[in-house]
């Protein structure tokens, strides 16, 4: 039942999807901790759908995000989401920027799916 109610959540329309943003901080515990791939490709989507404010950026998702996104044992779909994740989060400060750059071209040595090289492309081109 989690699944079916995470993916009714991502189908909601982006106005529809403003009362979620006062789960945000349970939303990352919850990615943090989350075994099921499913289920936290889901909570990933839900937390990109979300703002991510200069003051209350948390530093452990952060490192979620840049441990994963480098990970080649995780999904693509989860390593997608984390690398848009990760900008989203560090955007307001130049050297982390620096950082996720730096991660951002370890993993191009790698062989990448098309939906991992989208996500990569995306954020080097903000970057």
């Amino acid at each position: 039942m989690a699944v079916n109610a995470l993916w009714t959540f991502t189908h909601f329309a982006l106005a529809d999807n403003v009362w979620l943003f006062a789960k945000h901080d349970q939303l990352i515990e919850r990615a943090i901790t989350e075994q099921d791939v499913t289920k936290l490709r889901l909570i990933l989507t839900l937390l990109l759908r979300q703002p991510f404010d200069e003051e209350a950026i948390r530093t452990d998702f952060i490192d979620f995000c840049l441990t994963r996104l480098a990970d080649p044992k995780s999904s693509y779909a989860v390593r997608a989401l984390c690398i848009k994740l990760a900008y989203e989060q560090m955007r307001h400060w130049p050297e982390l920027l620096n950082e996720l750059r730096q991660t951002l071209e370890m993993i191009n040595s790698e062989p990448l799916s098309p939906g991992l090289r989208s996500a990569w492309r995306q954020v080097m081109k903000k970057l």
